[in-house]
């Protein structure tokens, strides 16, 4: 039960607001601008709408849109401070309502930031995140470097925001999990290629981790005429979904769901309570369960030292192929190696 789309809400209900948002047309600073004051728009227009609205969450590369060869020009770069946040910022503070936004940032020591914030009805920025996994080798972008932070939401919720490729990783939504998240959620700009993965994958990531999921990508086609899914989903704690849309762009998918649910399913459920017992192994057998670190993955991975068993035979290991230029060497940023070997950093 979804309280017929947050209509009429649960006690303790979260009410989220998924933007299936039309691609974006962004090839100048003028185009990045409109398309801030575009989301903008519709915060106050979802919010005037449906007032029970708690969060409403936009798409990955809503607000820098799919052209490869606008996302690293430095005018078409956005920071936190910048007049495009500032426009977000306030439309959650002028309708009181949370938002959840993307932006391509500047970095000036190496290639852009696909980050995300989330802002509080206030108007300030309870999260920032910065995209840990890009899906390489089609996207240029410097693997983030804040680790999956969390923060207080409404209705009694723990937020965390994993950006479209993330979600593949299931590590992703169990560090977010871990950290105490009760509500994952997940934007994108994903195509129809990975449309049935997008779908499993929410699924499975609420389930795993006892934990809802709230995902969107963009909807509609850009110049390019590819269209990109929408597909707006709301996963239930045992990865049942709640709510699902469709690729109509700027469909806004509306659900609730209750935090505490989740809350309740984590300090009760004993079969599948996967969360916990990942670190409890075989508690019926052994008090309080085996608590060692079977996975040499994991091992391996915080010695720096993961390496497949096929590493020797990988054949695609940079973007070049994908038309981005060399990547620079460990240890340096763009402007320590730009002398040697200059960087490209767009389709």
């Amino acid at each position: 039960m979804t309280g017929l789309g947050g209509l009429n809400p649960s006690p303790g209900a979260l009410v989220l607001g998924l933007v299936q948002q039309q691609v974006p047309v962004v090839d100048e600073p003028a185009d990045l601008l409109r398309t801030a004051e575009k989301i903008a728009a519709t915060v106050r227009s979802a919010k005037a709408g449906l007032p029970t609205l708690d969060l409403l969450v936009f798409p990955e590369y809503s607000l820098n849109g799919l052209n490869p060869q606008s996302w690293a020009r430095e005018e078409m770069l956005c920071e936190l401070d910048g007049p495009e946040v500032q426009l977000f910022r306030a439309a959650c503070a002028e309708s009181s309502v949370w938002g959840c936004f993307s932006l391509m940032e500047r970095n000036p020591d190496g290639a852009p930031y696909n980050s995300g914030i989330i802002v509080n009805a206030d108007g300030e920025i309870a999260l920032y995140y910065r995209k840990m996994h890009p899906m390489v080798p089609l996207e240029p972008w410097e693997p983030g470097n804040l680790g999956i932070p969390v923060c207080e939401g409404p209705a009694g919720s723990t937020l965390a925001l994993i950006i479209c490729h993330d979600g593949m990783l299931p590590e992703m939504a169990r560090e977010a999990a871990y950290k105490g998240a009760n509500v994952i959620l997940r934007t994108a700009g994903y195509t129809d290629p990975v449309r049935h993965q997008w779908r499993i994958t929410n699924q499975v990531n609420a389930f795993t981790n006892v934990a809802y999921t709230a995902s969107v990508a963009l909807a509609g086609a850009d110049a390019t005429g590819i269209w990109s899914i929408g597909e707006a989903m709301i996963c239930d704690v045992d990865g049942v979904v709640l709510e699902q849309g469709d690729n109509t762009p700027d469909r806004i998918v509306t659900g609730e769901v209750v935090p505490a649910r989740a809350d309740a399913a984590r300090r009760g459920w004993g079969v599948e309570n996967n969360i916990y017992q990942l670190g409890h192994r075989g508690y019926v057998a052994v008090r309080g369960g085996a608590t060692d670190c079977p996975y040499t993955y994991m091992t391996d991975l915080a010695a720096q030292q993961y390496r497949v068993p096929w590493e020797d035979q990988v054949e695609v290991t940079d973007g070049t192929g994908a038309g981005h230029g060399p990547p620079r060497e460990k240890g340096t940023t763009t402007a320590t190696q730009s002398a040697s070997a200059p960087r490209q950093t767009t389709g």
